[in-house]
């Protein structure tokens, strides 16, 4: 019997049988591909077969039982003409990961893994949350647990650690229904930033997509991540990944050749047409990843459908999404790329994430995905910011970011729900350094605070960093309060940072993208300081949850039907209706939301908001007959006495706060 057999052009990547390890690559430009084998102890290389067959540009062999499987540790040799010149990186000298790795060693160098793909799922099902219904929660892997007290210590920062009960029950306890989580494809981090003693810690700088990353792995990543996603369903929470597709770990042309740069670099990246030797930029990374070759976008559409079919993941936010969409000179909604995911079934029903933007020529392009996509909705984020931060003329577009943005997303049959609203993200800062910081403080990150954005529409309320003044802490926690408020209150679809709902800083640092350490880990000890806060939040996802006034599945248009009611009524505080004048006073601040009849009820909840720094009396409509209003809560009452208020004619909006009255 030969030593390595013709084998299957497909699957790609290394597959285990009964007849032993199928490999398969693509390459279109290589002259010859070799398997190479390696000693798990002690790294060294075993043995290299030639790959003897080769299906258009699918390389492949079959090593026989006796020689490769399970637990086998292996890379790709590859052979072709090295000419930068012409955009070739080839060098057979170099063991390259592949692309198709369903794990990595956890060794230096990295080699990828034979698996065994068999895991007792039992009666593992998605939760397959409707999107109205949906409220996502991100977090970092290792950050939410790596100072939990409960969690036992070998868990704390692992796959293991979100399984365990104390972690589950507070995200349960919040009124979540899915966990974002941060990169978890393996990665490296970039030489700068251990030239520093940084890291890369959230992890967008990944080198094998289909791989869980080992530093978040007790012993078995790809065990570990199943049992983690089996738990989380269990509880009736969905898990989504964060994807990195648009670029990879091998950087510019300065950077390591780790794999696809030495498979075939031309076909895997876009390169500078006038030299390519450089690669294009738009990610600002250092390299692009060229979803125009049809194999790239099969490489990527099978790595979706592993992390679904095999991984049970329940959909995907897709890192500087518009890079994947790009065809010609720049975004295409029409793309091969939406085309590819749109035909695949298993993709038919999990959830779709974009972050619109990536940092090339026309790369903002918010609203413009296709249905069945969502959208991280920035304008949401700086509306909501600018009005609590008490800046001029906000006042119309505050009102359209409650509305669910529908100037944005009202086209191809899309619905509010399209646009993921938040406050705050992994990337600037969180909740608490919103109201905390006037300007960021990023010293820690050894770049003399240069990096990061300098424009946050954040405030201080009127000292820099911890303050112990009473009137500022109130205030404080007050904008937190009223934040949270239109968050869980406006249509679309709500997304918390975690520790947020208890008020976790990083100490202004708003690129905390290389701390892996106290500024980024969740520090459990605020749930007990911030119990208030907590509770509020708690409070505002119930109301969510039992009011379909806030999570509707078209656009509030604030227009009259045939029977004479309005889906919404926008509120001047004298008791009126806005009129187009009161649209464009500047320095208007308070609003009132008066939901209208829906679901044969009558108009019934009314939320008042005054951003300003001083107190309005506020005029309220007639009530319901024989029912008086009643406030559900005032973020500048001590919310477990806000109910016993019953209103009238007037309320008395308190400076900086949001009410929310029912009758």
């Amino acid at each position: 019997m030969k030593s390595i057999q013709a084998g299957w052009p497909r699957p790609l990547g290394a597959t285990w049988s009964q007849h032993g390890v199928n490999f398969a690559v693509f390459s279109n430009r290589a002259t010859r591909v070799e398997v190479c084998v390696f000693d798990a102890a002690s790294g060294a290389e075993q043995a290299r077969y030639a790959l003897p067959a080769r299906t258009d540009d699918i390389w492949h062999g079959l090593l026989p039982p006796r020689r490769a499987g399970p637990g086998t540790h292996y890379a790709f040799s590859v052979h072709g003409a090295d000419g930068p010149q012409l955009g070739n990186r080839f060098d057979a000298k170099i063991a390259l990961i592949d692309p198709y790795a369903r794990e990595l060693s956890s060794t230096m160098p990295l080699r990828s893994l034979v698996v065994d793909p068999s895991f007792e799922s039992g009666n593992d099902r998605p939760p397959a949350i409707p999107w109205r219904d949906t409220v996502i929660y991100e977090l970092h892997v290792k950050g939410l647990t790596r100072l939990h007290p409960a969690v036992p210590e070998h868990w704390r920062g692992k796959y293991l650690g979100l399984t365990a009960p104390p972690v589950i029950e507070h995200l349960k306890s919040i009124g979540v229904t899915a966990v974002e989580l941060l990169p978890i494809q393996s990665f490296v981090a970039e030489q700068f930033l251990l030239d520093r003693q940084l890291t890369n810690y959230w992890g967008y700088n990944p080198i094998a997509w289909f791989s869980p990353a080992n530093q978040y792995a007790v012993e078995n990543a790809v065990v570990e991540f199943k049992s983690m996603v089996k738990a989380l369903h269990a509880a009736g929470l969905e898990v989504i990944l964060d994807v990195v597709f648009n670029h990879t770990a091998e950087g510019n042309k300065a950077g390591p050749t780790l794999s696809l740069r030495g498979i075939d670099n031309a076909a895997y990246y876009r390169l500078l047409p006038q030299d390519p030797r450089c690669y294009e930029n738009i990610t600002g990374c250092g390299n692009t990843v060229n979803c125009e070759n049809p194999q790239v976008r099969s490489l990527i559409i099978d790595c979706l459908k592993y992390w679904v079919e095999e991984m049970h993941v329940d959909g995907f936010r897709f890192d500087l999404a518009t890079v994947l969409a790009r065809e010609g000179n720049g975004f295409n909604e029409n793309s091969a790329f939406f085309k590819a995911v749109r035909a695949e079934p298993s993709l038919a029903y999990i959830k779709l994430i974009a972050e619109p933007w990536d940092v090339g020529w026309d790369g903002y392009q918010l609203g413009r995905f296709p249905e069945g996509w969502s959208e991280w909705n920035d304008r949401y984020r700086d509306a909501m910011r600018a009005f609590w931060r008490r800046d001029d003329g906000k006042i119309g577009e505050f009102a359209e970011r409650l509305a669910g943005s529908s100037d944005v997303f009202r086209h191809n049959g899309r619905k509010p729900t399209a646009g993921i609203n938040f406050l705050t993200a992994h990337d600037g800062f969180t909740l608490n350094d919103l109201v905390t910081y006037n300007d960021r403080h990023n010293e820690a990150n050894l770049e003399n605070n240069s990096d990061g954005n300098g424009n946050n529409l954040s405030w201080n309320c009127g000292a820099e960093g911890p303050s112990d003044d009473p009137a500022v802490r109130d205030l404080r926690k007050r904008q937190m309060r009223n934040m949270m408020t239109t968050l869980f209150l406006s249509q679309g679809v709500p997304m918390l940072q975690a520790g947020d709902e208890f008020a976790r800083t990083q100490r202004g640092n708003n690129n905390a993208y290389c701390q892996d350490n106290e500024i980024c880990w969740v520090d459990w000890r605020l749930r007990d300081d911030n119990l208030d806060l907590l509770q509020f939040v708690q409070l505002l996802c119930q109301l969510r949850r039992g009011h379909a006034e806030f999570r509707r599945d078209t656009f509030l248009k604030g227009s009259a039907t045939r029977a004479g009611t309005k889906d919404v009524i926008w509120l001047h505080s004298r008791g009126s209706e806005m009129g187009q004048e009161d649209w464009k006073q500047a320095n208007l601040r308070t609003l009132g939301m008066w939901f209208g009849k829906r679901h044969g009820a009558v108009g019934r909840l009314l939320l008042l908001l005054n951003s300003s720094d001083a107190a309005h009396d506020f005029r309220l409509p007639p009530a319901a007959a024989g029912k008086p209003w009643t406030c559900l809560f005032d973020t500048a009452r001590d919310t477990r006495d806000a109910n016993r208020l019953d209103l009238s004619h007037h309320y008395a909006l308190a400076y900086s706060s949001a009410v929310l009255l029912e009758c």
